[in-house]
């Protein structure tokens, strides 16, 4: 299911322009729609990030900012994140804790940075809307310096066959209606749960990431499958 904006233009500025429109809302209705877990979710993401104590940090589609806000413990002298969304970054910029942050307007499959300048390299429930998902994961091994870490964080489907039918029922029934009630915009919350319905398998996005000029990749289900964090070393 591809994105739909108004003004037609290409499947990025529509995601730009759908994100826009449900910027306000974002925040809270992550918050209603993953019952809360979505913040443990990224202190898991940003606790692996922690472990290589990085100097420098970006998080791709950082969206409204929480995933870079979480990364902040992780000690690093610099956070950068970037989205192409410009109504979701001014909602970060304004967030308290997101103090210290740069924050970037950005294309992710053309990171405005040089190559090999950021220790970690970071991006949660954002690498499913890229157009180009190998383009995208290139880039993010382009900028990292040699030997560093990149943790993507994604919804996923669940293994278990009960678990998974819940979850489409969840995702494809209430999501949309919910979002629609809070947002007033249900065809952003009908495209978000079918973009993890058609997002690759644990194992086959696992062999993007290693055909992208990564290795040492690992993938680790959390709350039973329902997200998966994947964790790679650059080449």
């Amino acid at each position: 299911m591809k994105p739909k904006a108004h003004s037609g233009g290409t499947q990025k500025e529509q995601v730009a322009e759908m994100f826009d429109s449900i910027s306000r809302q974002y925040d809270l209705l992550n918050r209603l729609l993953s019952l809360g877990v979505d913040r443990w979710w990224r202190k898991s993401m940003a606790k692996r990030v922690r472990r290589h104590k990085p100097q420098s940090v970006l998080d791709v589609a950082t969206g409204t900012g929480d995933s870079a806000i979480a990364l902040k413990k992780c000690g690093a002298a610099r956070i950068v994140g970037v989205d192409i969304a410009e109504q979701m970054l001014k909602h970060a910029r304004k967030k308290p804790a997101a103090a210290g942050i740069e924050f970037v307007k950005a294309d992710g499959e053309r990171l405005p940075f040089d190559n090999g300048c950021f220790d970690a390299v970071t991006i949660a429930f954002g690498i499913r809307n890229f157009e180009q998902r190998r383009k995208g994961l290139q880039e993010m091994q382009r900028v990292l310096k040699q030997n560093g870490l990149l943790v993507v964080l994604e919804l996923s489907m669940p293994a278990n066959r009960i678990m998974r039918r819940l979850y489409k029922l969840y995702f494809l029934r209430v999501v949309p209606a919910l979002g629609k009630l809070v947002s007033r915009n249900s065809y952003a919350y009908r495209y978000l749960p079918c973009s993890v319905d058609e997002f690759p398998p644990q194992q086959a996005f696992a062999a993007e990431i290693k055909n992208a000029g990564f290795e040492r990749v690992k993938a680790t289900a959390l709350s039973g499958g329902l997200a998966t964090i994947y964790e790679a070393k650059k080449k």
